[in-house]
This record gives C-alpha cells, sequence and structure tokens, in this order.
C-alpha cells in the first residue's frame, strides 16, 4: 500500500525541540519538514553502541586459542578497521531515504520477500539483548540485593520505555552516556594496563597460528558488521543535504574508535588472567585501586548501557515487525502500532533471557559468528545495489506496495542471499559445528569473506542488465508525492 498524502505530511512526527513527546513515525518516510539532528551526533551515537563490556569479551578470542597478545591486537584491529566499512556505508541510506535501515531491503528482496533477512534481524536484535539482560543483571547482583528476574524485569522495562519515546530520547541517551562510562573504562584501562602482567605464552611475540589469527579477525569483523542492520535507523531524521562523507566519517569513526580501545584491551586483560571473564576481571582490577570499586564500576558500565542498547534493539526489532506485519496486511502507522511492536519484543527478551542459565553467555562467540553468518550476505546485496546497482534512488512510495515497482518476491534479491549462505556454510566453526573446508584450510575460518564476496558477485551479475532509467518516473512520482515536488536526490556519494 503506498503511503497517503495524509500519512507523509500532516500526521504529526518529531520536532527536535520536544525530546520527550512519543515519537509518531514507524516505518514509513519521514518528510522534509520533520528532518532534524546535526551530523556529529552520529560519532558520539556508535561510540556509545559500542563503549560496552561485551566489545571487550571479542579480544578474549585470540588468546584462548595460544594466539599472542601482539597478534590478537592486529587481528581485531584490521577486523575494526574492514568491518566497520560496511557498517558505515549503510548510514548514508538514512538520511538519503528517510526510511530505516531493514524496510530498504524491500528495493532488492520484495515487498514480502524482505521478511527473509528481516526475520534473521529479528535473531539478532534478540540475541543481543538477551546478552544484555544476562549481563545486567549479574553487574546489579554484584552489588545489590534482590533476586534476578527482578532486575532483569527492570532492565527490560526501562529500556521499553526508552524504546517507546523514540528515537530523540534514544539519541540523547547514548549521546551523554559516555560522560558517564567513558572516565570509569579510562580508570580500569589504566589499572589493568599498570597492574596486570601477560602470561608468558601470550607475551610471546612468536605465538602465532593462521586459525587463531582469522578465528580473532573474523569476530572483530562479525561483531563490527552486526551493527549495520540499525544505522539507517538513527541517521534517518537528518536532512536529506548532509553530506555523505560527513555521516559515514562521523559513524565509521564512533563505531571504531570505541571497538578499537575495548578489543585490545580484552585481548591484554585475557592474556594476562587464568580465566577470561569480563565481570569478575573488571571487578577484579577495579578493587586494585580500592576494595568495592570494582563492583560498583562494573555496574556503573553495564546497567545503563544495557538499558540504553537494549533500547536500541527493542526500536530496530519493532521496525523490522512492523515492516513484517504491513507487508502481508497494511496497518496504521502510528504510535499504538509502535508500543504494540515494541512490548511484544520486550516480552520475548525477558522471557528468552529468564529461560538461560547464565552459562550461556559462555556461548556468546558462537552468536556473533551466526550473525555472520545472516548478516554478511543481506549487507552484500543490499550495498551493492544501493552503490552500484541504483545508485541511491529509490521510488520510496514503491516500497509500501505489495503490486508496485519492487514487487512482492524479489528473485535476484532473494537468490543471492541464498547463494551466499549456503557457500559460507562449509566454511563455518563453531562450537557445535564445523564446515567440511575448515579441516581443509587449517582451521582457517574464512567464511565471512565467502558470505561478503559470493552474494555481492551473484546480485551484480543477475542485475548487470538492468538500467537505473526504467524506474526514474517512479522515483521522480515518488518525490513528487512524498516532497511536494522536491528536487530529486539522494545519489549515493
Amino acid at each position: 500500500m503506498k503511503p497517503s498524502a495524509q500519512q507523509t505530511h500532516t500526521r504529526p512526527g518529531l520536532t527536535g525541540r520536544q525530546p520527550l513527546q512519543v515519537e509518531a513515525r514507524s516505518i514509513d518516510y519521514i518528510p522534509l519538514t520533520e528532518r532534524h539532528g546535526k551530523v556529529w551526533h552520529q560519532g558520539l551515537f556508535w561510540f556509545t553502541g559500542q563503549f560496552v563490556p561485551t566489545t571487550m569479551v571479542v579480544g578474549f578470542i585470540g588468546p584462548s586459542m595460544g594466539l599472542s597478545i601482539g597478534w590478537s591486537v592486529l587481528a581485531s584491529v584490521l577486523g575494526v578497521l574492514i568491518g566497520t566499512c560496511f557498517m558505515a556505508f549503510h548510514a548514508n541510506q538514512g538520511p538519503a531515504m528517510g526510511l530505516p535501515q531493514m524496510i530498504q531491503s524491500r528495493a532488492q528482496f520484495g515487498v514480502r520477500g524482505a521478511i527473509v533477512p528481516m526475520l534473521a534481524v529479528v535473531f539478532v536484535y534478540v540475541g543481543f539483548s538477551t546478552f544484555g539482560v544476562l549481563l545486567g543483571t549479574q553487574a546489579i547482583q554484584t552489588v545489590l540485593p534482590g533476586p534476578g528476574w527482578l532486575w532483569g524485569l527492570a532492565i527490560v522495562g526501562l529500556a521499553t520505555v526508552l524504546a517507546t519515546v523514540g528515537y530523540d530520547l534514544v539519541h540523547l541517551v547514548l549521546r551523554w552516556l559516555p560522560y558517564v562510562v567513558v572516565p570509569i573504562f579510562a580508570v580500569l584501562t589504566v589499572l589493568a594496563l599498570v597492574g596486570l602482567e601477560p602470561a608468558a605464552a601470550t607475551a610471546a611475540p612468536a605465538g602465532f597460528t593462521g586459525a587463531a589469527f582469522l578465528a580473532q579477525f573474523t569476530a572483530a569483523i562479525g561483531y563490527q558488521l552486526s551493527y549495520a542492520v540499525y544505522v539507517s535507523d538513527y541517521s534517518r531524521y537528518l536532512p536529506r543535504t548532509t553530506p555523505a562523507r560527513k555521516v559515514i566519517g562521523y559513524t565509521y569513526a564512533g563505531a571504531a574508535l570505541s571497538a578499537l580501545w575495548l578489543m585490545p584491551l580484552g585481548t591484554f586483560i585475557a592474556g594476562s588472567v587464568p580465566a577470561a571473564d569480563a565481570m569478575s576481571n573488571l571487578r577484579d582490577i577495579g578493587d586494585g585501586l580500592f576494595p568495592g570499586f570494582g563492583a560498583a564500576a562494573v555496574l556503573i558500565l553495564l546497567a545503563p548501557t544495557s538499558i540504553a542498547l537494549m533500547s536500541v534493539s527493542l526500536y530496530g526489532s519493532m521496525l523490522s515487525g512492523i515492516s513484517i506485519v504491513h507487508s502481508f496486511r497494511p496497518i496504521p502507522l502510528n504510535r499504538t502500532a509502535r508500543a504494540a511492536g515494541i512490548l511484544v519484543t520486550a516480552i520475548l527478551i525477558y522471557v528468552v533471557s529468564q529461560g538461560l542459565p547464565v552459562e550461556y553467555l559462555g556461548s556468546y562467540n558462537d552468536f556473533i559468528t551466526l550473525m555472520l553468518l545472516v548478516l554478511a550476505p543481506w549487507t552484500a546485496v543490499n550495498l551493492v545495489d544501493y552503490y552500484l546497482v541504483r545508485r541511491g534512488r529509490y521510488a520510496i512510495a514503491e516500497l509500501f506496495d505489495v503490486n508496485g515497482l519492487y514487487g512482492r518476491w524479489g528473485s535476484r534479491g532473494l537468490v543471492s542471499y541464498a547463494a551466499g549462505v549456503v557457500a559460507l556454510l562449509p566454511f563455518v566453526t563453531t562450537n557445535f559445528y564445523v564446515g567440511p573446508m575448515v579441516d581443509v584450510l587449517g582451521g582457517a575460518d574464512i567464511a565471512f569473506l565467502v558470505g561478503l564476496a559470493v552474494p555481492a558477485l551473484v546480485y551484480r551479475a543477475l542485475t548487470r542488465d538492468f538500467d537505473p532509467a526504467t524506474e526514474l518516473p517512479a522515483v521522480t512520482a515518488s518525490r513528487t508525492l512524498l516532497d511536494g515536488h522536491q528536487p530529486l536526490g539522494g545519489d549515493a556519494a
């Protein structure tokens, strides 16, 4: 169903001056009159989004496989620098298209076909949030009394409130949270560097195996890539005239800097302690300053960041959920639909988190691998379409019409995505599944390379005869409907 003029012009949205006003829009287009915000805010937002102890945990992988600290740090740095590229290049789609990230996939996969990557993304949202609830609850219980179910409920409840109020409040919280968590992590970093001594095995420069290096490298890429599904959700209110290089640059800088701090820190800690465990390690390091500081530091780091980042996931899962439902049954794109979508996901996350034992935190690395499996093919198809095939020109209104320009099922996108998943499976290595090619390659995990390259090449081949000019009349008509004869723009830059 195409959005009506009333949906796109008169229904209230955000003004930028009322951050506590409940956001009205969900998956619908953001009119130019409601665009607001500063592009540098993307840097702080994504710095905070990555500045959490779970980012540090990614750095544990290399030392756990016998890789030296130096090689592990190098693998993490390379992985961050490469993986953040894929994430950051999605950022420009927000201001250019005025849409959430995943609904843009309808252009490649079809209005209904896009549910395939959307379901995969909902899995990522729920998984991230479940780990957040478990970690946040543990952190609170180290300082405060009370049952885990109660603290878990408090975390999910507060995150639900943030997500329900919406875009501006979530941006505001993540923009100011660094003033709380950065000083704490800075103190813990200094204490770790001064107080810990690397073990002999991890300190040795010769401690290198190709499999361990690739495992650390892949984990860093996968972790950064996992944030690609969020990016346009939090840049779509920016003015359409926002320079692409700035929104991409600030997003890249924020997401990369926090990971380049915390992953090496995690590697140094993991290479210096008998057993790497994020919370207990940070608590012990903090207590080196004075008894009790470690527990307080962990609480300050984990409780607010768990709540804030869960609100980001709840917000994104709501957008994907509404997109899935809307593709089969038109529903009002209003505050009620937003609140219902957020509440349903919040209940699901709480139930899952309470049903999993704390020991499941040890499967976090496998979860990152699974994210890579489902997200790498999607990001390859989406970016190739945006930057190489359609070059940023889309008929936005047609994305809401199951019988419109993009069709119900986009065979080229779906085939490319399936080809990517099938191609990478033989190269995947986890604790519960090891692909047949892993042993052939001496234990090396190159699934991410296959998962990016194969769907990108397949999709480009399937669209080699596509002429963007054929869609130009629909693009122009869509802009006329949505913005009132605004000049054509949104080119990829």
